[in-house]
């Protein structure tokens, strides 16, 4: 049995990223290669240093949509709505504080926007009907920002936007991605890097901690996926040509694996990687410093190996890398 308490570690909490560092690709990188067992420790500009023509660096285009909403009912009491996923004609929504939304009751935003409680789910959350298009909705709201971030600079949400983010429908950014600045990309594109995008829409259920000790019990949320047809062709030419594949994010790996597992293109994927695990596509990943017991961190311990990720995380911490998402980076290299 693969135990949730193997992946835990301490962590201080001044070593959480508070903000961004600027410019994006000024963030330290750690860079790990697997065979070696070796550890470097560069800025993340330097990732061109590993980087070969004809490889293919595999980009998700998720955009983070303003997901918060603050709402009042009509006795004045304040109700946050957390926009979740689509689901036909209603929204599933995480609501604060959970007692004062009841199936029945409605909250209102600006005299005309109207929420209405269908349902209260099983897992807590509401189904929830809103009376104009979801563009009305969404002018009102907030990106979420992750709830350990508690400082809120004047650019917080549009930097925790990646800078290729055009597909909207994430509740949270795909981190990995964050630390590429546009010219950045055009020097690894003038390489004869190929770079590639696919869409994997984060949702909230890949940051929820995993409550059972034995991992085969944990379910992942089921997350939206699309990969085109140019970037899988792409991935197959580079494959047979023996280049390498460099997925930037847990998020891509999660998508590119989902379609090696099943043939599909689009839909939806609770794909749960965790050690041991073959990887079919990913032969290189960028990647930030995940939460303790997550299943981001276990995806990365499959990827690595979990005594060289866990020793890496050890080193991070004795060196002062900044955590989680507006933290520092890591680069794995594999073969």
């Amino acid at each position: 049995m693969v135990k949730t308490s193997n992946f835990d570690y301490e962590l201080p909490q001044h070593m959480i990223a508070q903000k961004p560092v600027e410019p994006r690709d000024a963030s330290k990188l750690m860079v790990i290669n697997t065979s070696s067992e070796s550890i470097e420790h560069k800025i993340f500009k330097d990732i061109i240093q590993y980087l070969n023509p004809g490889d293919v660096l595999v980009l998700n285009n998720t955009r983070v949509i303003p997901a918060r909403l603050f709402l009042r009912k009509r006795t004045g009491a304040r109700v946050e709505i957390f926009l979740l996923e689509r689901k036909g004609d209603f929204w599933n929504c995480l609501v604060k504080p959970g007692r004062k939304f009841l199936p029945g009751d409605e909250a209102f935003l600006d005299g005309k926007i109207v929420a209405s409680c269908l349902e209260r789910c099983s897992d807590g959350s509401r189904l929830v009907r809103f009376n104009v298009p979801d563009a009305e909705v969404i002018k009102y709201g907030k990106i979420p920002l992750p709830p350990y971030i508690k400082s809120k600079g004047d650019n917080f949400e549009k930097r925790y936007q990646t800078v290729y983010a055009s597909e909207d429908g994430a509740v949270a950014a795909p981190t990995a991605g964050l630390h590429f600045t546009d010219c950045l990309l055009e020097t690894i594109r003038d390489m004869g890097v190929r770079i590639v995008e696919l869409t994997l829409h984060v949702g909230i259920g890949t940051f929820r901690p995993v409550k059972t000790e034995d991992l085969e019990k944990h379910r992942l949320h089921a997350e939206k996926y699309f990969i085109p047809e140019e970037t899988i062709s792409t991935i197959e030419v580079a494959k047979e040509k023996g280049r390498k594949i460099v997925a930037v994010g847990t998020t891509v790996v999660r998508a590119l694996e989902a379609y090696a597992s099943t043939g599909e293109k689009f839909g939806n994927t609770d794909i749960f990687i965790y050690p041991p695990y073959e990887f079919k596509i990913v032969d290189s990943l960028i990647t930030n410093f995940h939460l303790p017991r997550s299943t981001l961190l276990m995806l990365v311990c499959a990827f690595a190996g979990y005594d060289l990720t866990m020793r890496a995380y050890r080193i991070a911490v004795e060196k002062n890398y900044r955590f989680y998402s507006f933290g520092d980076a890591m680069l794995i290299l594999r073969g």
